[in-house]
């Protein structure tokens, strides 16, 4: 029937049900099992979208908001069958204003479809989660990435979200201005949401001018410990970087056979300085100064825009590294910590790695306190997979213990649920007083965040 439905009030170019399309949207990048949805919608309109959700809150379907399916944490598997929106036909550009420094778009635009639109103008949108993830589901999770030292998350840099709500009501959450001090921050609260509060159909972002000048930099420390203090010594030093990535020799050795790379195998800190050329070149100079008191073994500088982009594209590929081997599963985590608290975090973080015995590495955007860990296991030995979780339990709840969050980027989905209690405590019962405000009927996404 609700197909039937769908195809009547939709049309049927934009309902499917082949096994492709339901297997597609059955899982993302995480290792948390894959659900098939029933059926998946094609919006091409805002009107498409309350169609959906008139049908939805008519038939007690639930709904799950589809990018590219490239989170980790399982926020986009309907873990209650239902409906999957995907929004890959909602990505125009519905309004650009490069006097204002600001664009409207539909959640289904990329990142880089959006930065090819914008770049000639002088101007760019930096948030950079690695993957080519749409604008929807970067504010869905809140996402950030290497540039988060600089830049902050996507919820520094919204402006304003259009959305559908569950009841049919179409809100907006801000304006075109740069700053408010009017009424509560719903767009706070909406971004970071998950698909849980609403569905996004319009996204009105922030934009930079494009740096002068870039300048990329690694350098190896003889030990992890060393290499997170380094980090710590840079923002003490109040150096504007506008990347600093961490990454530990395994990981390196990863990229290298993955990428065929020939970085150091040491564990190193990779940096970007960037602004007018002479403050670039200073800031730069500065840093090698600092690194090299702090002990640092090897310091080199990209010669030039392949190299950088070289350096950017490993950091980049290192996650994929790990996941994409046969026959095994990986298991990852994404803590932010207090930046004094980094260095003790990631040589615990080391020490739990090795006490499991599987092969793992740790990097990270260290620039803001966020570091990842991924463990890979055998994907048919569940003492393995078993040991990937206890390590991971140990490290989360080691950050919330010491003032960290449980997730810096990837957001709570599935994998993260279980922590919430203790890294929020009765404040998670004012966000589910929030769902059951704008969702009664738990029809968005269920099952995530926490349980229904």
């Amino acid at each position: 029937m609700i197909v039937e439905r769908l195809k009547e009030k939709l049309g049927a170019e934009k309902v499917s049900i082949s096994e492709a399309e339901r297997y597609r949207h059955s899982h993302d990048e995480s290792a948390h099992e894959a659900v098939q949805p029933d059926v998946i919608c094609f919006p091409e309109t805002r009107k498409d979208v309350e169609t959906i959700m008139a049908i939805a809150r008519e038939l007690h379907i639930p709904v799950t908001p589809f990018g590219v399916g490239s989170g980790l944490e399982g926020q986009v598997i309907p873990l209650k069958k239902g409906i999957s929106i995907n929004f890959e036909r909602m990505n125009r550009v519905i309004d650009f204003s490069p006097e204002d420094m600001t664009i409207t778009v539909e959640p289904g635009i990329t990142r880089i479809q959006l930065n090819e639109q914008i770049n000639k103008h002088g101007l760019h949108f930096p948030i950079d989660p690695g993957a080519d993830a749409t604008i929807g589901g970067m504010v869905a999770t809140n996402a950030s990435g290497t540039t988060a030292v600089r830049y902050g998350s996507m919820r520094d840099n919204i402006l304003d979200l259009e959305i559908v709500l569950a009841d049919g009501r179409v809100i907006h959450t801000g304006t075109r201005a740069k700053k408010s001090s009017s009424g509560y921050h719903l767009t706070g609260l909406f971004t970071g949401s998950e698909g849980t509060l609403g569905i996004f159909t319009e996204i009105t972002l922030k934009l930079h001018g494009i740096p002068e000048h870039i300048i990329a930099t690694r350098c190896t420390f003889p030990t992890l410990e060393e290499c997170a203090k380094g980090a710590y010594l840079i923002l003490a030093s109040d150096i504007p970087v506008m990347r600093m990535e961490l990454v530990d020799a395994s990981s390196i050795k990863q990229v290298n056979a993955y990428g065929n790379y020939s970085f150091p195998v040491k564990h190193s800190l990779f940096f970007e300085f960037a602004g007018a050329t002479s403050a670039a070149k200073a800031q730069a100079e500065l840093a090698k100064e600092l690194m090299e008191d702090a002990g640092c073994d090897h310091w080199s500088v990209a010669t030039n825009t392949k190299e950088r982009n070289e350096i950017w594209k490993a950091r980049h590929e290192m996650a994929y590294a790990f996941r994409h081997q046969k026959g095994k599963r990986f298991y990852g985590t994404d803590i932010c910590v207090p930046i004094s608290k980094l260095p003790d975090l990631v040589h615990y973080a080391r020490e739990l790695i090795e006490e499991t015995g599987l092969h793992g590495g740790i990097l990270g955007h260290v620039g803001d306190g966020n570091f990842h860990t991924l463990s890979l296991f055998d994907a048919n030995n569940e003492e393995e997979r078993k040991k990937a979780e206890r390590m991971n339990d140990k490290l989360v709840l080691k950050a919330i213990d010491v003032g960290g969050t449980c997730t810096g980027e990837h957001g709570v989905g599935i994998g993260k649920m279980k922590y919430q209690q203790a890294e929020h405590g009765v404040a998670v019962d004012v966000m589910k007083s929030f769902k059951q405000l704008l969702d009664p009927d738990y029809l968005l996404n269920p099952g995530k965040i926490f349980e229904s």
